[in-house]
């Protein structure tokens, strides 16, 4: 079957894009907007609309496969690409990959996945985004083809067993930490609730704030779950601020995360990004240390990777020197989403925590895609997405993968 034209339309993305430097220069919140004047290129304003490009392949046979180019909240910070706006990016999907693939007999999606992920235009390789979003169409291309679902198509692929369970969600609050925690206790999320811990006023001086509220998220699971054998896991991402509170002490660093642990009880604590210190090797040599040290006192608190771990390259750092015990996987970080599938199987092989994650700032349709890459994959957990409403993210990729266990058996 052949691809007949390639099609483009601009989209909005679940979240906002976010002018991180300027963020972190002092612009000041203002209700859902910030006040301050933006620093990043590209940005008319600290917090702007997030935008999406939808590429569809029209094939011969008039179906037609498509996904979405989207790119993370904190868009051209951090070492990452520019900002992703549709008005500027679709023209360079209508230059570069139309002419390529208008005509082509589809093949496999390794094969096409590798040559979109790896096109280089004008002496670069294309933007994160529209890579993440041309490879999602190239697998819907090849599933349609062969009347299969995705998930069939990368087991087949990589020689995978697809799951015959939902792979665990992991649901995000946003700063609406109580609020919508409770809606995630509500309906039995398996991991929650991300939180949002990302400055000194929210953990507090010495850590209190955040250690009063692991407490008070333990206590209301008891009080609110529906279920009455409902454990989640708990995830909170701090961005770095245990590190800050206690600075290079790692043996007060240890004797936090400990307490953590006993104020999370009995549910299993994971603490994303609890040190950064600013350049991947330093990241990896801190998260290797913490990860050693907390093992020899006995503090039973997973750490995971997030700062700095960006890329396959990243992840397969991480994992090879031990550094945490489980890696976010930021899809559209990782450009073509065969980046993404072999990130989470290297994880697997070689003793780390697989973690399917991504941005609030992606779209339902590359929420979706995802979690046909979780059900081929079976990481440790995915994330839901997109948005911060917990709600919509939670039930796009959960009823995602309830469709492909209903499906999967009769394809």
């Amino acid at each position: 079957m052949k691809i007949i034209d390639v099609i483009c339309s601009a989209g909005q993305s679940g979240f906002f894009f976010d002018d991180q430097k300027a963020i972190k220069a002092g612009a000041v919140e203002d209700g859902s907007a910030y006040k301050g004047t933006p620093v990043t290129e590209g940005f008319t304003s600290v917090r702007q609309p997030g935008e999406s490009i939808s590429v569809m392949f029209v094939l011969e046979n008039g179906q037609v496969a498509y996904g979405d180019c989207a790119a993370v909240q904190y868009s051209g910070a951090g070492g990452r690409d520019p900002l992703f706006l549709a008005k500027d990016f679709i023209p360079v999907i209508d230059k570069a990959v139309k002419p390529l693939l208008v005509g082509r007999e589809i093949t496999t999606f390794k094969e096409l996945a590798a040559e979109l992920d790896s096109l280089v235009v004008d002496g670069k390789l294309l933007h994160t985004a529209i890579r993440y979003g041309i490879t999602q169409a190239a697998l819907d291309a090849v599933a349609k083809s062969k009347n299969k679902l995705m998930a069939q198509v990368i087991a087949e692929e990589y020689g995978l067993t697809m799951s015959d369970t939902m792979i665990p969600i992991f649901t995000q609050s946003g700063d609406a930490r109580y609020a919508n925690a409770d809606k995630m206790i509500l309906k039995s999320a398996p991991v929650l609730p991300h939180a949002l811990f990302n400055n000194i006023e929210k953990t507090g001086k010495n850590g209190e704030g955040l250690l009063e509220y692991v407490a008070w998220l333990a206590g209301r699971i008891g009080e609110i779950r529906v279920q009455p054998n409902y454990a989640p896991i708990l995830h909170i991402d701090v961005y770095g601020m245990i590190g800050e509170v206690f600075g290079d002490d790692y043996e007060a660093i240890v004797a936090y995360m400990g307490k953590l642990e006993q104020a999370a009880k009995p549910y299993k604590l994971r603490i994303e990004g609890p040190v950064d210190v600013g350049s991947l090797d330093g990241q990896i040599a801190a998260l290797k240390r913490l990860r050693e040290m907390q093992e020899a006192a006995g503090v039973d608190v997973e750490i995971v990777a997030d700062e700095w771990c960006n890329t396959l390259e990243d992840v397969k750092a991480f994992t090879d020197n031990k550094a945490g015990h489980m890696a976010q996987i930021k899809t559209p970080d990782l450009g073509g989403i065969n980046n993404s599938i072999e990130a989470v199987l290297y994880c697997k092989q070689n003793g780390m925590g697989a973690y399917l994650g991504g941005t609030c700032n992606e779209t339902d349709r590359s929420g979706q895609v995802c979690a046909h890459i979780a059900m081929a994959t079976s990481p440790v957990q995915t994330l839901a997405k997109p948005g911060m409403g917990m709600d919509e993210g939670y039930m796009n990729i959960y009823n995602e993968m309830s469709r492909i266990l209903a499906i999967k058996n009769i394809l």
